[in-house]
């Protein structure tokens, strides 16, 4: 029998809402309805700390993922100016999440979305008018949120699509965080052989890469661990080996890539704003052909869309803050402020910003209501003006987390049945189409066509939704544009 005596009001696994009506203590308590909701400002705070430390790693990838690549005119992104653009749209938006849409609900620069502007958009354009395009699929978001059509798009696509598209994108981001650390290399002036190799030689050699190696192994086990903030603490860590490392040992500074570990003159710095409002809503039509942007435009609303509502979800579950018929309080307000962040995050050249479901370590320290995404979003703001310690983490360092978030992103697969047929094949060509040609708007158009093709073959065309239908018929132009146009008589 336990003892009755013990106060466990505070405690994180205390239940989510009192049985009876208990008066708030103050005005923030009545706003946020933490008394209500079973919570405690200390429950907020500690919650708040807690997802911060655990997304916090965004500060880091999100720079490393945009500055690694350049656009169609070989422009890269500075990288300090992204670690600012990155924690300023973060700061911002999560606190209106907190204020907005009242859940412990923190957003940031998306992961998977990023690696999509990074990859697949700028290389066709210039960094402005890739941002550009984020803000627009921002703007239609929102559209679709405030006409509903967003829930019809949700119920036009299978379950097993949406699962695969996420694994899809985190065989991909594993793929990018191998070739980043030098574990796996292009072989160059060899076409005979296999398209990449271990190492830079087929073998691997040089500290940089030790680096990688040894942070995989922590990383993953932390993880198994279930160590909270494992991710960050794994980039803190190998950042401090790779310095020490840099300094004793004579190292080439183009062995680490873009960014070489050292102490840094400064661990406080000024915001660089320089990359807020660099953005042209209209450029990319000048730079591509109109099907294409409708395609990649799609792609980002794809993975925005159901990463979305699949985290919103989730957290509200695991807060118990979902109502009778199992519906999020607030949800209409809350998708909307996630189609703001997208805008947001083109707006200031930090790409797409979404929902994280990184916020469920919040949750997990009894965060129940928004109060505790003001003190993620406080936080973020603190971290604006530690720019230098960002701008010292070499890709070595960074990229075990790619592995990792690649790792928690394959999970999805355990929902597909590959029992059926029908189902399992889209899916595995969604999953496998996306690393191995290096586009996720490739794998999307697979997986889509390959639905409607079985459908169809096995008389059953009448169960895809005419969305599904018009999607996959701009992917059958996508893939076919070259000889179409060699047929009109473009080429």
């Amino acid at each position: 029998m336990p003892d009755s005596t013990v106060d466990k009001t505070d405690s994180p696994d205390a239940p989510p809402a009192p049985t009876t009506a208990v008066p708030a203590h103050n005005a923030v308590d009545r706003f946020f309805s933490i008394t209500a909701r079973g919570s405690s400002f200390g429950r907020e705070i500690r919650g708040g700390f807690a997802t911060f430390f655990t997304m916090a790693y965004i500060l880091v990838l999100n720079p490393i993922i945009l500055g690694s690549a350049e656009d169609k005119f070989g422009a890269h992104l500075s990288g300090p100016q992204l670690v600012t653009a990155t924690a300023l749209v973060a700061a911002v938006m999560t606190a209106i999440m907190g204020l907005g849409g009242n859940l412990p609900l923190a957003v940031a620069a998306g992961l998977g979305l990023n690696a999509v502007v990074a990859f697949q958009i700028a290389p066709l354009m210039s960094w402005p008018d890739a941002m550009g395009l984020i803000v627009i699929e921002g703007l239609l978001i929102c559209v679709l949120v405030v006409t509903g059509l967003r829930e019809a798009v949700m119920q036009a696509i299978p379950p097993a699509l949406k699962q695969a598209i996420s694994v899809g994108i985190g065989l991909f981001i594993a793929f990018i965080g191998f070739i980043d650390a030098g574990f796996a290399t292009r072989i160059p002036g060899d076409t005979g052989s296999v398209p990449v190799q271990l190492g830079a030689t087929g073998q691997l050699s040089g500290w940089p890469v030790l680096v990688f190696c040894l942070g995989v192994l922590l990383t993953v086990a932390l993880l198994a661990r279930k160590v909270k903030g494992a991710i960050l603490i794994s980039i803190v860590v190998m950042t401090a080996v790779a310095i020490v490392i840099n300094e004793i040992a004579d190292i080439v500074p183009a062995a680490w890539g873009l960014t070489v570990p050292s102490v840094p003159d400064d661990i406080v710095a000024t915001p660089d704003f320089g990359l807020v409002g660099s953005f042209s809503l209209f450029g990319a039509f000048q730079q591509t052909g109109v099907l294409t942007i409708v395609l990649l435009v799609f792609t980002l609303i794809l993975s925005d869309f159901f990463d979305t509502m699949g985290t919103v979800v989730g957290i509200s579950n695991e807060a118990g803050l979902l109502d009778e018929d199992g519906k999020v309080p607030n949800l209409g307000r809350v998708l909307l402020i996630d189609g703001a962040a997208a805008v947001a995050g083109g707006a200031a050249s930090a790409s797409s910003n979404t929902s994280y479901i990184e916020s469920a370590a919040g949750v997990g320290e009894g965060a129940r209501t928004g109060f505790a995404s003001l003190v993620t979003g406080a936080l973020f703001a603190v971290a604006l003006f530690l720019t230098p310690l960002a701008t010292v983490v070499p890709a070595q360092a960074a990229a075990p987390a790619l592995i990792a978030v690649g790792f928690l992103l394959m999970a999805q697969v355990r929902h597909i049945d590959w029992e059926k047929y029908e189902i399992a094949i889209p899916a595995f060509l969604t999953i496998a189409v996306m690393p191995f040609t290096y586009s996720i708007t490739n794998g999307i158009g697979a997986g889509f066509l390959a639905y409607v093709v079985i459908k169809t073959v096995l008389g059953r065309a009448r169960e895809v939704h005419w969305l599904l239908w018009g999607t996959s018929a701009l992917f059958a132009v996508y893939f076919a544009i070259d000889p179409i146009e060699q047929l009109l008589g473009v080429k």
